[in-house]
């Protein structure tokens, strides 16, 4: 199957989810066992045909693939219609997760009649069985609140007592590490590098599982969502450079090292886990699953592929990859599910902003009136192709409409991790800076590209970055320009203590130490851009293709 009709079939399947259509899966008729490695937890049956569904469904929903893990625990139950943890598994994924707090009324209704039948089953169960299941308990209620977290506080502290009555059970220790992250979705770490209340208790779990079973996807896969945003992703290595292989039939597994793969400076690593992950979305697709919220992470791994190539000066892969994302989501889709969709249709334009593809950009045709995430979106980046062709009147106008615009984004419009209000909000400083620079007025431009870079690092952690293009590319080659190249340099090395050995900081920081007279320093420097460099499709004369290279 080919990549964009994966991106097709993801993003289609994403209205079914978002609109609350998606429902778990009848028993399944035809369903087979994937490569998914060899994780094991034996549980109470005699039946090898329901251990083998058992563990697929286990490693599944440590795979984050809750509807594949459905079908697994349904067929471990109908091959032992005794075994408890079958219904405890249905039950545990049809709940919250870090990238799916909501939890509708159907999986709600779902979780708590699997909830009841694991419960009439436990007498069978053996006793970590059953405080597991006593532990799930706290996890839902029927009726469902309005509010889920007091339940989900609760199954954290049901899940801490489940840990300390077995401290030796790796899957016991990695389900706690993830209650508690449940509690703090993407927030483990706050702006300026602090542990969030419960993270260290997190990073103890998973040490505890990991040390118990050195190759648990579960603790593998959580290790790097918990230390990814800290200021010490490297403490994550180890956990991803031993789960990059380990389940194969996973994408998201697959894909999930390139999370410290691009926080270490990894690009052509991180791009190279992203392609072996759209290799096995395609082999998954080839089995007509049916996909429910998965088909998120099916469009994350061509974006993040995207995303790695903007770093390496990959245009047409960065450009290709983008493109099928935005081409892959239909208008209805995004229609009926504004808040959640409608940021996504900003990556291509975002790549052809990455790479000066002005004139393409004016020549996109306009968004839809009735999606104002994306016009004022629209607004700016044709405000920038404007500035950046030097027709300054026309990039005042977008700034004007653009104000227009943002005065009708809804306030509940997500933008990934963030709400699509703050990220929008980093654009008015930007745009503003880019008009100022080609007015001739440095000072303003530096202050705005000052207040960008700011606002964007205010912004909540999430991969790709929300504001992808980092602002500092702008702000040092205005520096530059500005002649102010000892400032130019402290920019550019806090934005490769950001993102590590990226081709475009490296370039501008050689400039910048070339222009203090800092010849061995820059030479230097410029050997490592050259290796950043190393599979671009673009030479470069500036950090950002907006502004006029300094003379050197």
């Amino acid at each position: 199957m080919g990549n964009r009709l994966t991106v097709v079939v993801a993003l289609l399947l994403i209205l079914a989810l978002v609109s609350g259509c998606a429902s778990p899966s009848p028993a399944p008729t035809n369903w087979k066992p994937f490569n998914l490695g060899q994780h094991h937890r034996a549980v109470s049956t005699q039946s090898a045909a329901a251990q083998q569904a058992f563990d697929q469904g286990l490693i599944w929903s440590y795979a984050f693939n809750h509807d594949e893990a459905i079908r697994a625990f349904e067929e471990a139950q109908r091959q032992d219609p005794k075994l408890a943890m079958a219904a405890w598994g249905i039950a545990l994924v049809n709940g919250p997760h870090i990238n799916n707090p909501i939890v509708d009324e159907t999986h709600a209704r779902a979780a708590w009649d699997a909830l009841q039948k694991a419960r009439a089953l436990s007498g069978g169960a053996s006793e970590v069985e059953r405080a597991l299941i006593e532990a799930l308990g706290s996890r839902y209620a029927w009726p469902q609140p309005a509010d889920r977290t007091a339940l989900d506080a609760r199954y954290a502290e049901a899940m801490a007592d489940v840990h300390r009555r077995f401290p030796q059970d790796a899957d016991v220790a990695a389900l706690y590490a993830e209650s508690l992250m449940d509690t703090r979705p993407w927030d483990q770490w706050t702006t300026d590098g602090q542990p969030q209340p419960g993270t260290n208790d997190v990073l103890a779990a998973l040490e505890v599982a990991r040390r118990l079973d050195p190759t648990h996807p579960g603790a593998l896969h959580l290790t790097v969502h918990a230390l990814e945003a800290s200021p010490h992703p490297e403490l994550a290595d180890s956990a991803a450079t031993t789960l990059r292989a380990l389940v194969p039939d996973s994408s998201h597994l697959v894909h999930m090292p390139a999370h410290i793969d691009v926080r270490l400076g990894r690009w052509a690593a991180a791009a190279a886990a992203n392609e072996r992950a759209i290799e096995a979305d395609e082999r998954y697709l080839k089995t007509d699953p049916k996909i429910g919220f998965y088909a998120v992470y099916i469009a994350h791994n061509q974006h993040f592929l995207a995303y790695t190539a903007m770093m390496e000066g990959r245009t047409a892969v960065a450009v290709e990859h983008a493109a099928k994302v935005v081409e892959g989501l239909p208008l209805e889709a995004v229609r009926a599910n504004p808040l959640f969709l409608e940021a996504y249709l900003s990556v291509k334009l975002e790549a052809l902003k990455r790479f000066g593809s002005w004139q393409k950009i004016l020549d996109d045709p306009p968004p839809p009136a009735d999606l104002p995430v994306m016009t004022a979106y629209s607004h700016f980046v044709r405000g920038v192709a404007f500035a950046a062709l030097d027709k300054v009147a026309d990039a005042d106008a977008e700034r004007a409409l653009l104000f227009q615009a943002l005065s009708k984004v809804p306030k509940e419009a997500y933008w990934g991790s963030n709400s699509a209000t703050d990220v929008l909000a980093v654009a008015v400083p930007y745009l503003d800076g880019e008009i100022a620079y080609r007015k001739n007025k440095l000072d303003d431009a530096v202050t705005q590209l000052r207040t960008a870079t700011r606002m964007e690092d205010a912004l909540k952690y999430d991969e790709p970055p929300p504001w992808t293009t980092p602002s500092r590319h702008a702000l040092g080659a205005v520096l530059l320009a500005a002649n102010q190249a000892a400032e130019a340099e402290s920019v550019y090395d806090d934005d490769l203590r950001r993102y590590p050995e990226n081709g475009w900081a490296l370039l501008g920081l050689s400039r910048a130490l070339s222009a203090q007279g800092k010849a061995d320093e820059a030479r230097a420097v410029e050997e490592r851009q050259k290796k950043a460099w190393a599979r671009a499709d673009v030479p470069i004369a500036s950090s950002c293709l907006c502004v006029k290279p300094a003379k050197q």
